[in-house]
């Protein structure tokens, strides 16, 4: 298999966790952003709308959306378990993970590209859309301090690819100078420290 990545990118980065807790081998081809690189008619034949990440299988074919990925690897490698072993725990996981693409995810990257230099000149900015994402991101924290208080991982007792995505979340965070505070969410921290020390978390 062949991942298409961008090592400073969230997404990819869930990809690379999730595979490494799986432990499947993969080789990866470096797709840098800041080079426009995703942008090129090549990578485009790989993925029309200039995302990143793609897997690539040895066949050919290949899937261009990091969860969509990651399920191909939970079914075709089943252990350990990421995604759920019961109706239930499926359910769960689902609702969690989402919880953490739509309320930590995603509005942290709209303030990362709303008001960061990096995108300047890229895209069109809309840095009050960015500071309003800030606030509903600080909102949020405070209810999953709430929730990681009753839990030891996202979605219950056990790692799963909820604890990933908000991982990638809390991390891309850093450059928007969205962080942890200890004071204030010291259950959130606790969970950090968790899931950081795991080796997966440095793929």
């Amino acid at each position: 298999m062949l991942l298409y990545h961008d090592p400073r990118a969230p997404n990819p980065r869930r990809v690379r966790v999730f595979l490494a807790e799986k432990g499947v081998a993969y080789d990866t081809i470096e797709v840098l952003i800041a080079d426009k690189a995703h942008q090129t008619p090549e990578f485009r034949k790989k993925n029309p709308i200039a995302l990143l990440p793609v897997l690539e299988l040895a066949d050919g074919r290949v899937l261009r959306e990091s969860m969509a990925i990651c399920r191909y690897i939970e079914e075709t490698q089943p252990g350990p378990n990421l995604f759920g072993e019961d109706p239930w725990e499926r359910a769960q996981i689902e609702m969690w993970n989402r919880h953490a693409e739509l309320e930590l995810l995603w509005p942290i990257s709209q303030v990362f590209r709303n008001t960061s230099k990096f995108y300047e000149g890229r895209i069109k900015q809309c840095p009050d859309f960015g500071q309003q994402m800030r606030e509903h991101v600080t909102e949020r924290l405070a209810w999953l301090e709430g929730e990681l208080g009753k839990r030891s991982f996202m979605a219950g007792d056990r790692y799963t690819v909820a604890d990933i995505t908000a991982l990638c979340a809390i991390d891309f965070g850093k450059p928007s100078q969205i962080r942890l505070s200890a004071e204030l969410h010291p259950n959130l921290t606790a969970w950090y420290s968790r899931v950081a020390e795991r080796p997966s978390a440095k793929a």
